[in-house]
């Protein structure tokens, strides 16, 4: 519910209240958007506030260098054509066998704060215990070269954060600095890619509660709809290849449908984020202990490349 607009020189700041009370969000979890939900959409240099005056979001448009985006579209656009079906809730599933989740192309970058189902199958085979229970995945493992290709358009992601929504990044950045299992140079962990992927209404888990969401999307081809919204305060951002988006991601929020033009068009979005356990975790230890921690589970790939296969994080 829209409350307020003004303009602070070319930045539209909008100030909004709560449509749906709370109790009635609860019962919308795991459901999708409707537009009917939503009020007003963003495509515009943006600041949004709700009525406390607490930063509900804030959008720019344009502000990746073009060949950072070619080169992480190009470097990690198939290996997040994978398919998983590890995000039941937020793809709105509600079967309680993991098999049985939609198939959606959902994958992670960087570091894991948990052992994938294969890893661990390999360590009962092979009699190991490994007591810290962190992990690069797989696109690190497999495509070292190709994830450096990544990091310009993640550290200027970083930079835009520490920009943009400083009191946040001030708190992340200080818990990113305490542990090696972070992209280098950043306040993240983590970074999750979707391709075409509609979010159910949800509030994300797992990252530090005390950062802010960032989003990015590389889109290719044609295609209307996609807009990531807020249902409960009427909300969305059209965001697009190049504009970054930081949102509180503990607020609801969602995707709207997305309607190709082609039949190849691609939305791929990038989120980048600190796993809270990660930190926890590893904070204080040493890079060499790290670095002799990711060989020990890198070795239990004694099959090869092809006996995680099945792994797509």
């Amino acid at each position: 519910m829209l409350i307020k607009k003004e303009k602070k020189g070319d930045i539209n700041v909008y100030y909004v209240d709560k449509n749906i009370p709370d109790d009635k969000m609860d019962k919308l979890k795991n459901t999708f958007v409707k537009r009917e939900q939503i009020d007003f959409i963003i495509n515009d240099d943006a600041d949004v506030y709700d009525a406390s005056g607490n930063l509900l979001l804030r959008y720019r448009k344009n502000k990746l260098l073009k060949k950072n985006v070619d080169d992480f579209y190009t470097n990690v656009i198939d290996f997040a054509k994978n398919v998983s079906t590890n995000r039941g809730s937020a793809s709105g599933s509600k079967k309680k066998n993991v098999s049985d989740n939609p198939k959606i192309m959902s994958n992670i970058l960087g570091y894991m704060d948990s052992f994938s189902p294969i890893q661990k199958h390999l360590m009962k085979l092979q009699h190991k215990k490994i007591d810290l229970n962190v992990r690069e995945t797989r696109f690190n493992m497999d495509h070292p070269d190709k994830f450096k290709k990544l990091l310009p358009m993640i550290k200027q992601i970083d930079g835009y954060y520490k920009k943009y929504a400083p009191s946040y990044y001030k708190k992340q950045r200080i818990k990113a600095n305490q542990t090696p299992f972070k992209i280098p140079g950043t306040s993240f962990t983590t970074i999750t890619t979707n391709v075409n992927f509609r979010t159910s209404i949800h509030k994300d888990k797992g990252d530090d509660e005390e950062g802010f969401g960032n989003l990015t999307v590389i889109d290719d081809g044609k295609y209307t709809g996609g807009e990531t919204c807020f249902p409960q305060f009427g909300v969305g951002v059209n965001v697009r290849r190049g504009d970054v988006l930081f949102m509180d991601v503990h607020q609801w929020h969602g995707n709207l449908p997305m309607e190709k033009e082609g039949k190849d068009a691609i939305r791929l979005s990038i989120v980048c984020y600190l796993r809270i356990n990660i930190w926890k975790k590893t904070k204080g230890i040493s890079k060499e202990k790290m670095t002799k921690h990711n060989l020990t589970v890198k070795n239990l790939r004694g099959g090869g490349k092809n006996s995680t296969k099945k792994n797509r994080g």
